[in-house]
């Protein structure tokens, strides 16, 4: 179920890869909960070997550049943002940015470290962010960097130091690709994928993906392949990757949460190259690479892939319980633009009623499939606290469907929820 990780880890800009023990490892930022920036001073590593991608292992501190550990020399107690992680020849290699525009590897025995003998990348130092890696066939490795105009180049053997002359600029740029941030690089039955945050839409929600016949391109722009618009009222960006994970391929990204743009969190969707190359573009999820949930077991309601209004997901008492959330702000007096949608349900041989857990003022309405055809309601009002009310349901509704809840009130919130037969 999406967010893939237990809600009290805020993890963005996540490269994934299956390396040689075979099993999944992620690689990503850390926001931290109240943490008024984007990231933190820390790094850790998860890795799974569960085809769901429902367990993970949470490998602890990677790395960090903290002041009392500057593990950075040369940029010391500045922000680490965006990761990405390759091996090659034995070692595992950690490049990392952040705040001043450092670029930087670091290098363990494991691949989830920790990661130490920090050196500057050579020709990329303090000129952008967001670094990504790439090894061709061939084992030439490759290198690139960059924010709104992409930068790449060849890696020489040291894995630290640009090949002289071979720096390309203007690989993805702003004007021509929508390029924003965020590049990563695969290679998919011999073509090239930029994998990159895209500012087209208005707002750099979308990761598109550009294709090219050789690493440094050049690239031609191919279209979105998921967009986190609505998962949040506050979200501005996505980032992240492409892994190919037991036979299927998926896109690793991160959505928003809890009401502002920066505890963001890793959530992943499988995909579809097509036999031309190109990949459609997949809609955000709840129900992840899991598949579609069981609607006879209760539902977080704070699952919810998409939202509208002032609608959010938020912890109310974090010290007690980090992983406990509801859905805050429900219902703003507009019936058509709050709701919470939930992709998706499986209602098996159908449904008779519905067993909400909520709290406030209103009604609760039930649509399935953004029709406009209403299969339940429910007035509920106890606005001192969470109670459980009964909907009945009035429209046949059996099979797997999208859900989406409708919020008419003020002060709403939505606890969790599961049907009855």
């Amino acid at each position: 179920m999406n967010p893939i990780l237990p809600k009290n880890y805020f993890i963005a800009d996540v490269e994934a890869r299956v390396m040689p023990d075979g099993r999944l490892y992620m690689y990503g930022s850390y926001d931290l909960r109240g943490f008024r920036t984007y990231c933190s001073y820390k790094y850790h590593v998860f890795s799974t070997d569960d085809p769901t991608m429902t367990n993970w292992v949470d490998h602890g501190l990677a790395f960090e550049n903290t002041e009392e550990n500057p593990s950075i020399p040369w940029k010391p107690n500045e922000l680490l943002y965006a990761p990405d992680a390759i091996y090659k020849d034995g070692k595992y290699y950690l490049y990392i940015c952040g705040e001043g525009d450092y670029e930087a590897v670091a290098v363990s025995d494991k691949p989830y470290g920790p990661f130490k003998d920090v050196k500057p990348i050579v020709g990329a130092d303090g000129d952008g962010i967001d670094p990504a890696v790439f090894i061709d066939d061939d084992g030439q490795a490759y290198y690139f960097w960059g924010q709104f105009s992409l930068r790449g180049a060849k890696l020489m053997d040291d894995m630290c130091t640009l090949e002289p002359g071979s720096i390309v600029h203007g690989i993805l740029t702003e004007h021509e690709h929508g390029f924003h941030e965020g590049s990563s690089i695969r290679k998919i039955n011999g073509k090239y994928y930029l994998v990159y945050t895209d500012i087209s839409r208005g707002r750099p929600t979308c990761m598109s993906y550009a294709m090219a016949d050789s690493p440094l391109g050049p690239y031609k722009r191919c279209g979105v392949i998921v967009d986190n618009t609505y998962c949040d009222p506050f979200t501005w960006n996505d980032h992240g990757s492409l892994c190919e994970y037991n036979g299927q391929w998926y896109v690793f990204y991160h959505r928003s949460s809890q009401g502002n743009d920066k505890n963001r969190r890793v959530c992943v969707e499988p995909i579809t190259i097509n036999a031309d190359g190109t990949i459609n573009e997949v809609c955000m999820t709840s129900q992840g690479p899991a598949g579609p949930i069981n609607a006879f077991e209760p539902i977080e309601a704070a699952c919810a892939c998409r939202m509208r209004g002032k609608v959010h997901n938020i912890n109310e008492d974090p010290d007690k319980d980090p992983c406990k959330e509801i859905l805050a702000d429900c219902g703003g007096g507009n019936f058509k633009d709050d709701w919470a949608e939930y992709k998706y349900i499986d209602f098996g041989d159908g449904v008779s009623s519905c067993k909400l857990n909520a709290r406030g003022k209103g009604v609760i309405e039930l649509r399935v499939d953004g029709s406009d055809d209403v299969i339940g309601s429910v007035e509920i009002d106890g606005e001192d606290g969470f109670n459980e009310y009964t909907m009945n349901i009035t429209k046949e509704t059996k099979g797997v469907h999208a859900l989406w809840v409708f919020f008419k009130g003020r002060g709403m919130a939505l606890d969790s929820f599961y049907f009855e037969k």
